[in-house]
Formats: structure tokens, sequence, C-alpha cells
């Protein structure tokens, strides 16, 4: 018997099991999953009277029980309700010049989890594409509903389709990354009113498109003295609020 047969090898092991969350349409009192999730639930290898918990992608979850379990499908049964506590005290939204190749997947699934309700794509001047496909944009909201299972949220962002900088509208305060500006975020958020930040392409901003939004009231705010990455800038701008405490 060797030394790692001991008492130890003899005690009960207890496996944690983290609690599955799973994205649904709407928390009605019976919900059909279809295949796909069932597949998920499936290699859970969830029983029927195995609990769960559901969300609606809105903010809304819920316990719920496993009554019914094929490969083809899932039916369960909602309970009571979860207060979500995973959430900003206003929607963040990140507004982002469109990236070439996986970039986009990155942010998307990196600021998911720094908690942003919403994201825009947006066509900037010296944006690195001047569209995205259906299938690519699919994927960024797959990308997304995934990113909010995994950080434990009740909302998944949207991912809207890009838009032209200057139709870009918004409420509340928007925070503009920008090089030279000594700003601090963290110093101008406020909680009354939604947040946006906005990044921009490899090439950054032109002159006009800094102009036309300090004029519509953006505020520009620092990243640093060094000069990141498109796919970087983002996620340090939404970092600083995280690391607010919020």
């Amino acid at each position: 018997m060797g030394a790692a047969d001991g008492p130890r090898s003899r005690r009960k092991v207890t496996v944690r099991i983290t609690t599955v969350r799973i994205k649904v349409d709407a928390l009605t009192p019976t919900i059909l999953l279809g295949p796909r999730e069932a597949r998920h639930v499936l290699v859970l290898r969830l029983q029927s009277g195995d609990s769960l918990r559901v969300f609606d992608g809105q903010g809304n979850e819920a316990e719920a029980t496993l009554t019914d379990l094929t490969e083809l499908g899932a039916v369960l049964t909602l309970g009571a309700g979860v207060q979500a506590t995973a959430e900003t005290p206003q929607p963040v939204t990140l507004a982002i010049a469109l990236l070439k190749g996986d970039k986009l997947s990155d942010v998307t699934r990196a600021a998911t989890e720094l908690g942003v309700a919403r994201i825009q794509l947006l066509i900037t001047r010296h944006a690195d594409a001047r569209e995205i496909g259906t299938q690519k944009l699919l994927r960024l909201r797959r990308v997304a509903e995934e990113a909010s299972k995994q950080s434990r949220r009740a909302v998944t962002p949207e991912v809207l389709e890009p838009v032209p900088l200057a139709e870009l509208v918004w409420s509340g305060t928007l925070f503009l990354a920008h090089p030279g500006s000594r700003a601090r975020i963290a110093d101008h958020l406020d909680w009354q009113v939604p947040v946006t930040v906005l990044t921009g392409p490899e090439g950054g901003f032109s002159d006009p498109e800094v102009s036309q939004l300090q004029e519509r009231g953006a505020v520009s705010v620092t990243l640093g003295p060094r000069i990141l990455r498109a796919e970087t800038a983002p996620i340090a701008l939404l970092g600083a609020i995280v690391a607010t405490g919020v």
C-alpha cells in the first residue's frame, strides 16, 4: 500500500457542483428547451428532478426543476425568482468601431463579463472594416450569451448592427477614449444616468469625429500614458469602471 492509499483514499469524496444556468426566451411556468440546450443538459448528466437556474437575458432569473429530458428537448418547471446582483446601477453601453478578424469576439466576451448591457458596433472614418456579415453578427451574439452564463449574469448584452458614428445616439454620459486627455473616467461617473463608453479603431478617430462628439457633449477620458491596441482600449475603459466597485 503506497503513501497515497491511506485514510484519505477511503474518505468520501464530495464534488461541488456549480449551479447550472440556462438562457431561455422567457420565464414562463413551463419552459421547453430545444435540442441544443437539451444536449447541454445531458452532457452535464442532469436528471429529472434536478434543480438549475434559468435567466431571460433581460435581467430576470429564477430557480427551475428539470421534469423531462430527451435528446430532442427538455421540460422545466419554473420555481422562485432569484434576485440578480451582478448588474451596474445604470446600464453601460460599449460603442466600438468595427475591427478585423476575431478581435470583436474577444472584446464581446470580455465586455460581457465586465457588465455591459449593450454593444453598439460603429462605422468610423478609420475603421478596420466597413461592414459585418450576418453570420459574424450572430456569432457575436452567441459569444455574449455564453459569456453571460459564465459570468453569472441575468442580462445578455444586445449586439447591435453597425451604424455610422454620426448616427450614434446615447442617453446619459458618453465617455470617449482619447489620447491626450487627462480626465479619468472614475472622476466623472454619475450613476444617476446611463453610461456609454466609446473606443475607436487602430487608426483612432479623426479630428472632425472627435470635435463633433465633443460638441454633442462627449467627455474625453484618458487610458493612461501608453497607446493601447483597439481591442485593448475598451477592456481598459470598462475595467476602470469595474474598479470603482460596481
